[in-house]
């Protein structure tokens, strides 16, 4: 008993505060500048069609609900002979509605004034952004402590969490799960084949993106998002849910 005792008090808290930057290997957002030669053969690149030629100063857009982070496109740049666009190690932040205002990490420093209960629905994914979900329970970002909590029916749930593109087997499913929420509900698309739906191209297997099929709120980034994007998304949406109580 007292092995245990000196044990608890000893070990150091493994929960940490969350950081909305990766390691310095890391590929989070874009940035920086290009040659006018290079966005046709950096947008020729990028295989799902995230990268866009734009006419805002930057003369590119990434679609980042798309974007995998596979950095192709900066490899091309480079063998042009231009470094200037590069990763940052910083997350692509989730977006909140259709119009793409990103959600501030302001959301990190408030306290939540109610519950979030979340119903999980794998549409049809790789499972790595399941694998990077299975991570908020454990005691280093410990979800709990937000008050968001992971429900095992939809009609207890205010959130639906959908990884992966929706798949025609699962497009019932996903109609089904949506429709037996109560309202006021929200849906939020986690990662680039829910977000963008275009990670796996055009097949008779495959519907595309969630909002396809539901009407999407809140759109996380990522190939796939790291916990921290999943947490800021979340607590974005229990914002949200409170104004709409």
């Amino acid at each position: 008993m007292f092995k245990v005792l000196e044990r608890l008090f000893n070990d150091k808290i493994a929960t940490e505060e969350i950081s909305l930057s990766g390691s310095e290997r890391y590929r989070g957002k874009l940035s920086g500048s290009l040659s006018a030669g290079c966005f046709h053969e950096c947008a020729a690149a990028c295989p799902v069609g995230a990268f866009q030629i734009s006419s805002n100063t930057e003369g590119y857009n990434i679609d980042y609900k798309k974007c995998v982070f596979c950095g192709r496109c900066v490899e091309k740049a480079m063998l042009l002979g231009g470094s200037g666009l590069r990763h940052s190690n910083d997350d692509a932040m989730p977006f909140v509605f259709p119009d793409m205002v990103e959600a501030t990490a302001d959301v990190l420093k408030e306290r939540l004034g109610r519950s979030l209960h979340v119903r999980h629905l794998d549409a049809g994914s790789c499972n790595g952004c399941d694998f990077e979900m299975g991570a908020l329970s454990g005691p280093v970002y410990d979800l709990a402590r937000y008050g968001v909590h992971f429900v095992a029916s939809p009609r207890h749930a205010d959130l639906l969490m959908i990884t992966g593109v929706v798949t025609r087997n699962l497009e019932q499913a996903l109609r089904m799960t949506y429709e037996a929420m109560p309202e006021p509900k929200l849906v939020m698309a986690c990662g680039a084949c829910a977000a963008g739906g275009s990670t796996y191209g055009a097949s008779y297997a495959i519907v595309g993106a969630a909002d396809k099929v539901v009407p999407v709120d809140i759109y996380v980034p990522g190939c796939p998002p790291r916990p921290s994007a999943m947490i800021a998304g979340l607590l974005a949406a229990a914002d949200i849910l409170k104004e709409r109580m």
